[in-house]
């Protein structure tokens, strides 16, 4: 059988720095910070009290208040971007075949919102809160893939990616993996992420894993030698995957084309990477093999960079094992400095960010990055301040997630 060829055919995106594409690419291309005071709840008993929230965004512009009733708010961020990348691809949809289309989709904590409201009601109230009908609903990780397949009637494979912040890197693989084996022609991927609340900021807080920093709006930092954690964001990002001829057929416009990507473990820590970053540089190896190219076709790494002290070198180290005798022509950014890091959306905001280069020869920046630490590996080319223009051919996007989840995926520039 003839290797399929699955090409980037419609793009959805909802992201601090960005309610669609058009706005979160052009965000991208300025180097747009999406810090800011939270106020999805009371921060007064918070050391946290800054994140990367939605910006003028009003879900009732969106859906009606009874929809919204029975519906988390994650799942309403994965609609809203998923509704974007459809009607981005140009589908006819009475015109495919919808048992050959489906939806994967990931979240690290699902409808923790719904969870966290009916339970503190229900405790509050010593156990006399009636629970809402729509509370488990709500609450469970798999329900936006499937409120996605109603909206468009897909019929295809469907289901939920959950692996912390790999989440959505596993759907958009597992979704090239379905269409490679010529089981759909077409799979909307991404991920969605509404983790700005009590418990989760609380939760993340007492780990030491989120920022503190008083001067809250360059906390999301990556690799500056005083970064102290990351920055927690919500959103959501869309990336419509379709075989190629199937799209040539349809006269669809093509982003770039879905090369491959890798997988792997860490095998080490619930919550640590390992510290050479085995891990990572087995997940960029797989990628490129799978990809069927070399380490030197890369020119650009949209790198996991969380602005953790112990994540940020680690994955940098594994580059320079794989990259080696490339450095001198691989440049690398953390886009989580613009947009925070909305942890199972990370990986489908950051591919979209990653074909962004690919289609435009512009590697975003990495802002808020005053002093890089010194324990960089010699040789990385990080881009800092500003975007960098460079042609990009092969680019590579890298998520990694509690439990040592590891995954990378490669994207190219179209070429018929």
């Amino acid at each position: 059988m003839n290797k399929r060829r699955i090409v980037i055919t419609g793009l959805g995106a909802l992201t601090p720095i960005g309610n669609n594409v058009d706005e979160f690419f052009s965000g991208l291309a300025k180097g747009k910070n999406g810090v800011g005071l939270i106020t999805n709840f009371d921060t007064t008993n918070f050391k946290t009290k800054f994140a990367c929230e939605l910006k003028n965004f009003d879900s009732l512009n969106h859906f009606d208040k009874k929809t919204l009733r029975k519906t988390d708010n994650y799942c309403i961020h994965a609609l809203v971007s998923a509704r974007e990348a459809i009607k981005d691809s140009g589908l006819e949809l009475d015109k495919i075949d919808k048992e050959r289309c489906g939806v994967i989709w990931g979240s690290g904590i699902g409808g923790i919102n719904s969870y966290e409201t009916e339970v503190i009601e229900y405790s509050r109230n010593e156990g006399r809160h009636k629970l809402s009908p729509f509370f488990i609903t709500k609450m469970i990780s798999n329900m936006a893939p499937g409120l996605i397949a109603m909206e468009f009637g897909f019929y295809g494979v469907n289901y939920t990616t959950v692996s912390a912040c790999a989440s959505s890197n596993h759907a958009l693989l597992d979704a090239y993996n379905y269409i490679q084996m010529g089981d759909a022609n077409l799979i909307i991927a991404g991920g969605s992420e509404y983790p700005i609340t009590e418990t989760s900021i609380g939760g993340f807080s007492s780990m030491k894993a989120i920022s503190t920093n008083e001067n809250y709006h360059e906390a999301s930092r990556p690799y500056d030698v005083d970064r102290d954690g990351f920055v927690a964001g919500e959103g959501a990002g869309a990336i419509v995957l379709e075989e190629y001829e199937h799209a040539k057929n349809r006269g669809a416009k093509i982003y770039a084309e879905f090369v491959g990507g890798g997988m792997s473990s860490d095998a080490y820590h619930i919550s640590a990477p390992h510290p050479e970053g085995r891990g990572a540089a087995l997940s960029m190896k797989n990628a490129l093999k799978r990809a069927g190219i070399s380490s030197k076709e890369i020119q650009y790494i949209n790198a996991h960079g969380t602005s953790t002290p112990a994540g940020d070198i680690p994955e940098l180290l594994a580059v320079k094992s794989v990259f080696e005798e490339n450095l001198d022509n691989l440049f690398i950014s953390s886009t989580k400095s613009m947009t925070g890091h909305l942890l199972g959306a990370a990986g489908a905001i950051e591919a979209l960010a990653t074909i962004y280069a690919v289609k435009n020869d512009f590697i975003p920046p990495t802002i808020n990055t005053k002093n890089l630490d010194p324990d960089i590996p010699k040789g990385i080319n990080i881009v800092t301040g500003s975007g960098k223009k460079q042609m990009v051919e092969y680019a590579l996007s890298n998520t990694f997630g509690f439990g040592g989840h590891n995954a990378s995926v490669v994207f190219k520039k179209f070429t018929d």
